[in-house]
């Protein structure tokens, strides 16, 4: 089991690491600056309060580090909480796993983007109950991506979750391509999507030639 002073002073460490405070880390992270602050970690009646998995995956996702690393950061605390404190786990457990060239192919998703039908193959990742169901791996094949991510490279999607400008995305068009991007601009009708490799061009699509977009919320790097 996690305890509570161990997920806070894994965050902690991070942010020393890139010589950061933990207001700096939860900015670098598109989050609110106060998300890791001392006082939001314990709410008005003393009860303990937990950052999310999606606050964590943020912060990956912001720093480059590994979950390996952050888990390093977890271990090296050592902790004096009490029984309750010591009652927080971080659940792992498998989600589907696909290469980019086989998410082109029809049968693998929905309409909405969740996973679906036969053929993946399985990867362990830390994940709420409530995302359980829709959180999916893709496998970076090739140099398209580069130098943000590699060939082999693994990004987790959340379908469904709520998207915004500069959200790293992964975007499958009704022609059947698939393709990682950062949102710049959604409006009722189009989208606009930054390409990570400058040697690619950016994109733009009309919403009704987009099959689903999702968020990415983590990578392996």
């Amino acid at each position: 089991m996690l305890s509570h002073e161990q997920i806070w002073s894994a965050i902690d460490r991070l942010a020393e690491r890139h010589a950061l405070t933990a207001s700096g880390l939860a900015r670098r992270a598109g989050l609110d600056p106060t998300s890791f602050n001392k006082s939001k970690r314990l709410s008005q009646d003393g009860r303990l309060r937990w950052p999310s998995t999606e606050s964590i995956a943020k912060v990956l996702d912001a720093t480059g580090a590994s979950m390996e690393q952050f888990l390093g950061c977890m271990r090296s605390v050592e902790s004096t909480s009490s029984a309750a404190d010591r009652a927080f786990p971080l659940p792992t457990s498998s989600i589907p796993l696909l290469g980019f060239a086989q998410a082109g192919a029809g049968g693998f998703f929905d309409d909405g983007g969740f996973p679906v039908g036969q053929g993946w193959d399985m990867v362990e990742f830390p994940v709420s109950p409530g995302q359980k169901g829709g959180v999916y791996a893709l496998e970076v094949q090739g140099e398209s991506m580069l130098p943000l991510y590699r060939d082999g490279d693994v990004l987790i999607v959340e379908p469904g979750a709520q998207i915004r400008r500069n959200d790293r995305v992964v975007v499958k068009t009704r022609e059947g391509e698939v393709m990682a991007k950062v949102l710049l601009r959604q409006t009722a009708r189009s989208i606009e999507l930054l390409s990570l490799n400058p040697e690619h061009p950016n994109r733009s699509f009309d919403l009704a030639d987009v099959e689903w977009i999702a968020r990415i919320i983590w990578a392996s790097q």
